[in-house]
C-alpha cells in the first residue's frame, strides 16, 4: 500500500540561518561511473568474445556516426592511469560493468581466465588506491553467441545470466562487496527489442517485446539469487534501472500524492515488478492478450529482495498532476525542450529530488544509490589545452543542490556516480556526444581534467554542494 504524506518545504524567513554549504550525511560515497564497451577497448584480445554492440557498430544503419568501440579510452590497458585520475579526485567508490564476453567468450560454458584476470588486476589496483569497487554485471553487451540462439528472447539467456553472475560472485565478492545486476533495463528492451535503436536493432510485436521484459527481469532476480548462493556473507546485491522519473509539476500535497500512484504504474514492468514481486493489475489488463506469460514461481524469483536500488537519474520523465479521474493523475506535455549536446536530454535539476523521494516513499528501500547522473556538452579546448566547461559545472552545481535537499530529509541515498570518469563512446552517438569529466584526445589517447573536475574534487573534499 502506498503512503501518502506532504513533501511540502518549510518556508526559510530571514531569521533563520542558510547555511553557506549544503552538506551531505557523513559517509557519503563519491564515485564516478563508466561501462566496459564504452572505454575498454581491447574488443578481441586475451580471449574476448563478440558482444552484440560489437555487431550492431558495424551493421546497423541506426548508427548516427560511422565510430565503434574497438578501442574506445583503451582502458583496458590504461586502467591504472585512470585509477590515478580516480584517486586525484578524492572519489571513495567507482562503478564499472564487466563485460560478460570477457568472461564467458560464447555467453554460457567455460570461462576465460584472462578475461577474469584483467578485472581482478582492476579491483585489485583500485583497493590498493583507497577506492571500493560496485560492479555492473551486465551493461548492454550480451554476449552474440547468446544473441544467435535468441538473445533476451529465449528464456534460457535469463539463466544463462545467472550462471555469470554466481561465477563473478565466487570470483569476486570477497574483494567487490556491491554487484548491480542490469543496468538500465527498460532501455535494453525498449530500444533494443523495440525501436531498434540500440543493439541488436530488434522492432518485435507488443507480446514478444512484453515476454522479452519478462526475461530481462526474470534474470535479475535469478541473478540476485545466484549471487546470494556464490557471494561472501556481506555481498549486496540490487539493480541499476533508469526509472522513469516522475515529479509534481506543482509541489502541493495532492499532486505529491499523484506522483506517487503515477511513478508505481509507469514503472509497472521493471522496478514495480521487482521491487514488489508481482506485476500491477492495471498493467497487465492494458497488455490485455499481449501480456508476458509467468508463472507464480518467475514472480516470486524477479522479488528477490535486494539490498539497494540503484538509479540512473538524468531528468524527470513525467510531470503529473492529480485528477479525481481514474488513475488519480494526468501526465502534464512539456512544452519546450532544454538539452545540452545529447539531443535526449532535458534539464531537470528536481529530478535528482523527487526520483529517490518518491523511490523511497513508495517502496521504502533502505539504501539508495544514484548510480549515474551527469550531461554533454561541447567541451571545447581551449589553445592553452584547459577545458572549461561551466555548462556542466552549472548542470551539477544545481542537481546536486537537488539530491541534497533529499538526503537532508532523510532520504536513504548512500552515494552518487557521476557519469562519466571520461568521454567515451557513446553507443549512437559514438565519440560525437563527451560525457566525461576528463576530456580524452581519442588519436593520443591524453586525458585532460576539465573544469568540472576541479569542481567534482571540492564537492568531494568539502561532502556539500559549494
Amino acid at each position: 500500500m502506498l503512503r501518502h504524506f506532504s513533501t511540502l518545504s518549510p518556508v526559510v524567513t530571514m531569521s533563520q540561518e542558510v547555511p553557506a554549504e549544503r552538506t551531505f550525511p557523513d559517509g557519503f560515497r563519491w564515485g564516478t561511473a563508466t561501462a566496459a564497451f564504452q572505454i575498454e577497448g581491447a574488443v578481441n584480445e586475451d580471449g574476448r568474445g563478440t558482444s552484440i554492440w560489437d555487431t550492431f557498430v558495424r551493421t546497423s544503419d541506426q548508427m548516427l556516426v560511422d565510430d565503434n568501440a574497438d578501442v574506445a579510452d583503451d582502458h583496458y590497458h590504461r586502467y591504472r592511469e585512470d585509477v590515478a585520475l580516480m584517486k586525484s579526485l578524492g572519489t571513495s567508490t567507482y562503478r564499472f560493468s564487466i563485460s560478460w564476453p570477457r568472461i564467458f567468450p560464447e555467453g554460457t560454458g567455460q570461462p576465460n581466465q584472462k578475461g577474469l584476470d584483467f578485472y581482478n588486476r582492476l579491483v585489485d589496483e583500485l583497493l590498493a588506491n583507497g577506492i571500493e569497487p560496485f560492479a555492473t554485471l551486465y551493461h548492454w553487451d550480451l554476449p552474440q553467441a547468446l544473441q544467435d540462439r535468441g538473445g533476451w528472447e529465449n528464456r534460457h539467456t535469463a539463466q544463462a545470466f545467472a550462471e555469470y553472475a554466481g561465477f563473478i560472485a565466487e570470483h569476486l565478492s570477497d574483494r567487490v562487496r556491491h554487484l548491480f545486476t542490469i543496468n538500465e533495463g527498460s532501455l535494453v528492451v525498449g530500444n533494443g527489442y523495440g525501436n531498434g535503436t540500440f543493439a541488436p536493432g530488434l522492432i518485435l510485436p507488443a507480446a514478444q517485446l512484453n515476454q522479452v521484459r519478462h526475461h530481462v527481469i526474470l534474470a535479475h532476480g535469478l541473478a540476485v539469487q545466484a549471487i546470494r548462493a556464490g557471494g561472501g556473507s556481506d555481498t549486496k546485491v540490487g539493480p541499476a534501472e533508469n526509472f522513469n522519473v516522475v515529479a509534481p509539476v506543482i509541489e502541493t500535497p495532492e499532486n505529491v500524492r499523484a506522483a506517487e500512484v503515477a511513478l508505481r504504474e509507469l514503472n509497472a514492468g521493471y522496478l514495480t515488478a521487482i521491487l514488489e514481486g508481482a506485476y500491477p493489475g492495471a498493467y497487465l489488463e492494458a497488455a490485455g492478450p499481449d501480456a508476458p506469460r509467468f508463472t507464480d514461481n518467475d514472480m516470486h524469483t524477479i522479488g528477490s529482495p535486494v539490498d539497494f536500488v540503484g538509479v540512473n537519474i538524468y531528468m524527470v520523465n513525467q510531470y503529473v498532476r492529480a485528477t479525481e479521474a481514474e488513475p488519480g493523475y494526468e501526465v502534464i506535455p512539456f512544452s519546450a525542450s532544454h538539452p545540452l549536446a545529447a539531443i535526449w536530454h532535458r534539464i531537470t535539476p528536481e529530478s535528482l529530488y523527487w526520483g529517490p523521494k518518491l523511490l523511497h516513499d513508495v517502496w521504502n528501500p533502505q539504501e539508495i544509490y544514484v548510480t549515474e547522473n551527469g550531461c554533454s556538452t561541447s567541451d571545447q579546448v581551449a589553445v592553452n589545452g584547459s577545458v572549461n566547461d561551466t555548462d556542466r559545472v552549472t548542470f551539477l552545481r544545481s542537481y546536486l543542490g537537488q539530491l541534497q535537499r533529499a538526503t537532508a530529509e532523510g532520504v536513504p541515498v548512500r552515494g552518487y556516480f557521476l557519469w562519466s570518469l571520461l568521454d567515451n563512446f557513446e553507443w549512437l552517438f559514438g565519440y560525437s556526444n563527451r560525457f566525461g569529466i576528463h576530456h580524452v584526445d581519442f588519436e593520443t589517447q591524453k586525458r585532460t581534467p576539465k573544469l568540472s573536475a576541479s569542481y567534482y574534487r571540492e564537492i568531494i573534499r568539502r561532502n556539500a554542494v559549494v
